[in-house]
């Protein structure tokens, strides 16, 4: 059976220009189909889940088990969170890049949003207000956490390894995860179009949910694709350590934000790593039959201070050790 294909979803862009992306074909992954007791059904999730990340380096989840009262009570926070007085929340305006909550905002260089960012795992860090934020984003993340995991289980098997070879071989139990909200201004008539130029992130892999549908684009043979989200759908990118752990079989899916919306907008990516000693290095099943090694190996607390832990800024420093 071939991978469904998502058409639908209203995008939010109102002229066409360079950056105006098409509506294309994003491959849609049924979870319940891989958490199945049918075997067949879940072999079928399995396949068609490696074929998106080999094709797209990217899928849609749908029909997950994460209740949509902890989505929307989550967006509900952050933006309570954002609309605080900028005072407040410049007490995380921090030029540490290894703090573990860090809020910046930009209007620069075409560049407009509004950020947070919490390390939320294996140690959970949340900022103090508003009341009742630290509570819903620690159950929202470690949801999504579960989730995740269970996804890389699913991309395990499609590589044809152990289901858990992930799991152990990155350390996820210590892993290192981070939060990154991102606030989105309404900018129909702004010349400032970009939210945030193209990009590839580190971790393993990333998983957005969005209020709203459009602005987030993936590119795809050289065309960029509008990411159409309905609010309880999540986009799953392949992040640059899968890239590496596979030696370059999956890759990291470039992508951008738009902010052309008519509507504000929040986007709740949470990055699921290894864990910050793991040295992520192409794994021997993939650099056998002469196929060398075509990434450094280096641990995943060295690569992201190779990057100044800058994923805010959205900058990969995956080029430099490529051999």
């Amino acid at each position: 059976m071939a991978t469904q294909l998502l058409t639908n979803g209203s995008p939010l862009y109102t002229t066409k220009d360079s950056f105006s992306g098409e509506d294309g074909a994003i491959p849609v992954l049924d979870y319940s189909k891989l958490v199945s007791s049918d075997p067949s059904l879940r072999s079928l999730a399995v396949h068609d889940m490696g074929r998106a990340c080999i094709d797209y380096g990217c899928f849609i989840v749908t029909n997950h088990a994460i209740p949509d009262t902890v989505i929307k009570r989550t967006i509900d926070k952050l933006f309570e969170f954002f609309d605080l007085p900028e005072d407040e929340k410049r007490k995380y305006d921090h030029k540490d890049p290894t703090d573990l909550i860090r809020w910046g905002k930009g209007n620069l260089n075409h560049v407009s949003r509004e950020f947070v960012k919490m390390a939320v795992h294996p140690t959970f860090h949340c900022a103090s207000s508003p009341p009742g934020f630290s509570e819903i984003l620690q159950e929202y993340t470690h949801k999504v956490r579960e989730l995740g995991i269970e996804l890389l289980g699913g991309i395990s098997t499609a590589l044809g390894l152990e289901r858990d070879y992930i799991e152990k071989k990155m350390n996820l139990k210590s892993g290192y995860d981070f939060f990154t909200a991102n606030d989105y201004p309404s900018r129909q008539h702004s010349e400032n179009r970009i939210g945030q130029f193209a990009h590839i992130d580190p971790s393993l892999i990333i998983l957005i949910i969005q209020n709203v549908s459009g602005g987030l684009q993936v590119e795809h043979n050289g065309k960029w694709l509008n990411v159409n989200l309905k609010p309880d759908w999540i986009f799953v990118n392949v992040a640059d350590h899968l890239e590496i752990l596979t030696n370059g079989k999956y890759k990291s899916a470039l992508h951008r934000v738009v902010v052309n919306n008519e509507v504000r907008r929040a986007t709740l990516p949470l990055f699921l790593g290894p864990s910050l000693d793991t040295v992520v290095s192409p794994a021997p099943e993939f650099t056998d039959n002469g196929r060398s090694p075509a990434y450094l190996g280096i641990t995943y607390k060295q690569y992201l201070e190779y990057n100044n832990f800058h994923v805010i800024d959205g900058k990969s420093c995956l080029n430099q050790i490529r051999l």
